[in-house]
């Protein structure tokens, strides 16, 4: 795969920097070989492929077998370079080094070395993400292309249509007659507020439907949208859409537009972000994101959708909630399972309302938690369960209104699992004695050290003390004894002396 600079320059430009792979020799010693019988050299690395004939006996193209193999080394070379590319940064971390970057193309005064080798690494780390932004993309299609060809192959097809061709080979679809009928009545002059076209198999969003600005709830369920135009915003009365169970990729930023929008639903799909407009739709209570393949959510989401009450985002690929989060005050369930998340932001804390939190099945990802999560004493479910926690917060038990706690298949060491197997009650029981025996021991050792210091005190004040009775005394011996004479001698005394 060699890639045109034109079309694809970052990825041009990253495969020239990637370091060649040299071969390597078995480990014979010199004193082995043997000149007139030399070992066979090891074969050569082939390209990476299956035996499509063992695989796939009824496969018998040798189109589709060179496309198959072409399109698996594709996917193969592409995977190799991204896990050559490391981690990618996450989607707070590349948000905070645009802004960074803007805020120091706007200063006058950015000549300094410390700013320029900062603005740097700032630029260093949007292009790493747009590095993998790029060789994500094009994984994904070799990806859908793979697939194409299987289910041509399985089809017994005799050669893989193209997307372009494809698409013309689509006949017109007929129109919904549902949809004529909904757009006949608005014409009519009703006043149309619920549309729903559930399991319809649509596979476009009727752009008519954008000037139909009574419309409070459309549902789209269950089919085959794969494309969301910008008219959508023309909705401004929406306030439930159910996009669920489609073949969206990605939503468009006019839904930012719609401010009265209360429940989004957008589960089921493929969508790899959130965008970050979402955060305009202040109004929202609840959003079902579950069951797509996110990897981050919107910096700011927090910071404006302050009445959100209910986020569902599992299933997913999110490594990292934004620090943001904690400012939903109003939320009251969060569920993240089934994510790969390496840990909660310390802002989790500040979710007073939430009364339910699902982590589980995080798996070798998940392997604390914040001191911080104590802090949700409305807290009322709690499931930790297929993680690898070895330890629950030392202040786990301020969570007194917990009542369901699931930490099933994590090694759990504290608290042990005979108190974990008496339940929840027994549980926060285990961790309130736990940190008083720590608060007492605290106590103890800071008495202990108050107690030194004041000895040594105590020792010093005396010891000066001591040290100044010591020098009048001896004073007044010499003067006693006829030593050198002093100043304030006592007269009277010397006398009767």
């Amino acid at each position: 795969m060699d890639p045109n600079p034109t079309n694809f320059p970052i990825l041009s430009y990253v495969m020239t920097k990637i370091p060649s792979v040299k071969r390597t020799f078995s480990s014979t010693t010199s004193d082995d070989f043997d000149v007139e019988n030399p070992q066979p050299a090891a074969p050569k690395p082939q390209e990476p492929h299956f035996e499509l004939a063992e695989k796939m006996p009824h496969l018998k193209n040798p189109k589709l077998i060179s496309a198959m193999r072409k399109t698996v080394t594709d996917v193969s070379q592409t995977r190799s370079i991204l896990r050559s590319l490391g981690t990618r940064p996450d989607h707070e971390t590349v948000d905070n080094a645009r802004f960074r970057v803007s805020e120091i193309d706007a200063q006058a005064s950015g000549d300094s070395d410390e700013l320029r080798e900062d603005y740097k690494i700032f630029k260093a780390v949007i292009s790493l993400d747009e590095m993998h932004e790029a060789y994500e993309r094009m994984l994904s299609e070799a990806e859908k292309k793979l697939e194409k060809i299987y289910e041509a192959a399985l089809a017994g097809e005799d050669d893989l249509i193209e997307d372009d061709q494809e698409e013309n080979a689509v006949k017109d679809e007929e129109v919904n007659e549902e949809v004529v009928r909904i757009l006949k009545d608005a014409e009519s002059g009703k006043r149309i507020e619920r549309v729903v076209l559930s399991g319809k198999g649509l596979r476009i969003f009727p752009e008519a439907f954008g000037k139909l600005n009574s419309i409070v709830v459309l549902n789209l369920s269950n089919n085959q949208i794969e494309v969301l135009p910008d008219s959508i915003s023309g909705l401004e009365n929406l306030e439930e859409l159910n996009l669920s169970a489609n073949l969206l990729e990605s939503l468009p930023d006019s839904m930012g537009l719609l401010f009265k929008l209360k429940i989004l639903d957008v589960s089921r799909n493929k969508l790899s972000a959130l965008p970050d407009s979402i955060s305009h739709c202040r109004a929202l209570v609840e959003i079902d994101a579950s069951f797509n393949k996110l990897t981050y959510l919107p910096t700011n989401i927090g910071f404006e959708l302050v009445n959100l009450k209910r986020l569902s985002i599992h299933l997913n690929k999110i490594r990292s909630l934004p620090t943001s989060i904690g400012d939903m005050k109003s939320l009251t369930l969060l569920d993240v399972h089934f994510n790969e998340l390496h840990g909660l932001p310390p802002s989790i804390g500040k979710l007073t309302n939430l009364e339910i939190l699902n982590l589980s099945s995080n798996f070798s990802d998940m392997t604390e938690l914040p001191e911080t999560i104590s802090d949700l004493t409305n807290l009322k479910e709690l499931d930790l369960s297929n993680n690898q926690i070895h330890a629950l917060p030392d202040t786990f038990g301020r969570l007194v209104n917990l009542t369901k706690l699931d930490v099933d298949q994590n090694p759990l060491a504290v608290p042990p699992k005979e108190v974990v197997a008496e339940g929840v009650e027994a549980v926060k029981a285990y961790m309130v004695k736990r940190w008083a025996d720590i608060l007492m021991e605290e106590e103890k050792k800071s008495m202990s050290e108050v107690h030194d210091q004041g000895q040594a005190s105590l020792l010093t004040r005396s010891t000066s003390w001591l040290s100044n009775v010591v020098s009048n005394v001896s004073g007044t011996v010499s003067g006693y004894l006829g030593g050198a004479a002093k100043p304030n001698a006592d007269p009277y005394l010397n006398q009767q002396l």
